[in-house]
């Protein structure tokens, strides 16, 4: 196996929902102690200029957030309405944007312009949830201070200082880390980057692709996961030659049983996308130009292609907090928390992508790359940490993914996945257009998978996933269509209550 597959093997484990979710001590003693947020005083907004009234210098901040991302954006909104954001917040992003719904960058932003692609202000936190479109000039509104396009290089745990790339040093009183993720890169050496190879993590990475996609006649798509199947999706409405290459037997393979994927690699072979599985990548080669100009696998064959995108995973972006004394996960990566997102040192939190978490109904610590997390676990931290809320985050996994719904598609795919798929699976429904499977271990329903539901449907997704009744498996699988099996489970669940 080539090192750029054991790369992309070994994030494919850590990713796992089976797997890469591991088994590790939920709580250590240090996250057990109690914690004490220090107070370094406030600063009052009038309109639009700050006043510093506190003992330190007017660099002082009360509440400091690291990361621009969807997590940073909700947990401000919580700052918000719990009355401690105007003069109180401070949020330090390398991005020139505010926080914004980042599934729209492959689900919407990478269609061709008469297709209506996504734009800012569009999508902003949190429209996404249903919320208040929260623009830059939304956080000047609430008082909320944003330091854009400089990112912090270094933090003083004993000083409670940040230094920025600007220089700027910034004292914190209560410090949140919501750095979230980088993607994961094809080394230098191998043509990792080259003009024309694309990594998208934000939105000058799809803005950059976009412009190759204007110009692409061949395009390849490295990795068969969620932006593997979202970004050639796009392709298909560029009406470009479009070919995905992995390295695992069918697609989305942490998720996806064999008999699933095969319904949904149809459907892209229908759409006119090529399929390369189980196939080893040598390098990426470059034309006089110095763009990318091919592929060479590992058996010396050659695909031509004008434009790469490398969808192979990401990696915790822990930057300068690695060295510092915060405990990092080995087993799942990323900064390890306690059920209120406390790291083991007081003062300082992480949520979101960086975060390992303890996944309460699993008995396991969990790292999860979703935006329902980055949600949920910026509204958790955050009302822990301005009230007396003492439950643990107790989250149920839930993943999903829309593709071709650009205008004139002739068919619009949108599923949803909650629970655990352990175990073995029950498959209901020919995918014209509904599909569901059922994950069942030991008698008992762990999680479910529903593709073309109504809203109805998606709405019981969850509660039979965080219940897990005891579903008749004969009778499951002798349901004929998908609503008689979610009728079933659901009997299921009404007759555990």
């Amino acid at each position: 196996m080539s090192a750029v597959w054991k790369l992309m093997a070994t994030i494919s484990n850590s990713l796992s929902l089976k797997h890469g979710l591991s088994l590790c001590s939920p709580y250590s003693s240090s996250l057990n102690r109690s914690f004490h947020t220090p107070t370094v005083g406030y600063r009052t907004v009038y309109r639009n200029y700050v006043v510093a009234s506190s003992a330190f210098s007017n660099e002082n901040r009360e509440y400091v957030i690291v990361g621009g991302g969807n997590a940073a954006g909700y947990a401000a909104r919580t700052f918000v309405e719990h009355g401690m954001a105007d003069g109180r917040l401070c949020i330090v992003t390398k991005e020139p944007h505010a926080p914004y719904e980042r599934p729209a960058l492959t689900k919407g932003y990478l269609f061709p312009l008469d297709k209506k692609p996504a734009r800012l202000p569009g999508f902003h936190t949190c429209v996404g949830s249903g919320g208040e479109r929260q623009t830059p000039d939304w956080y000047k509104e609430k008082g909320i201070e944003m330091l854009y396009e400089d990112p912090v290089t270094s933090v003083d745990i004993e000083k409670q200082t940040l230094a920025t790339n600007s220089g700027r040093v910034l004292k914190y009183g209560t410090l949140i880390i919501a750095t979230g993720c980088t993607a994961s890169r094809f080394p230098e050496k191998i043509g990792g980057n080259l003009p024309g190879v694309h990594y998208i993590r934000d939105v000058a990475d799809a803005d950059a692709l976009i412009s190759s996609l204007e110009k692409a006649r061949k395009v390849v798509v490295v990795g068969g996961g969620y932006i593997g199947m979202e970004v050639a999706a796009a392709a298909v409405g560029w009406k470009l030659d479009t070919t995905i290459i992995f390295p695992e037997k069918h697609l989305l393979q942490r998720l996806f049983t064999p008999s699933l994927a095969y319904r949904y690699e149809e459907l892209y072979k229908e759409n006119g996308v090529k399929f390369l599985k189980g196939t080893s990548i040598k390098n990426l080669e470059a034309g006089s130009d110095g763009r990318v100009a091919s592929v060479k696998l590992e058996d010396g064959s050659i695909i031509e292609a004008d434009t790469v995108i490398i969808g192979i995973g990401a990696k915790p972006a822990v930057g300068p907090f690695e060295k510092v004394g915060l405990n990092l996960n080995a087993t799942v990566g990323g900064i390890q928390v306690d059920g209120l997102f406390r790291t083991n040192i007081p003062g300082i939190f992480a949520i979101g992508d960086v975060a390992a978490f303890p996944l309460k109904m699993y008995n396991r610590t969990a790292r999860v790359e979703h935006v329902d997390h980055a949600r949920r676990s910026a509204q958790h931290c955050v009302k822990a940490l301005l009230t007396a809320q003492t439950t643990v985050y107790d989250y149920l996994p839930y993943f999903y993914s829309r593709v071709f719904e650009y205008e004139g598609s002739p068919r619009k795919i949108w599923w949803q996945f909650f629970g655990d798929n352990v175990g073995e699976t029950i498959e209901i429904g020919n995918f014209d257009p509904k599909i569901a499977t059922f994950w069942m271990d030991s008698g008992k329903l762990k999680g479910v998978l529903l593709e073309s539901g109504s809203p109805e449907e998606f709405q019981l997704l969850p509660k039979l996933a965080r219940s897990q009744p005891s579903v008749d498996k004969s009778k499951l699988q002798k349901a004929s269509s998908v609503e008689e099996a979610l009728e079933i489970a659901q009997e299921s669940l009404q007759a555990a209550v």
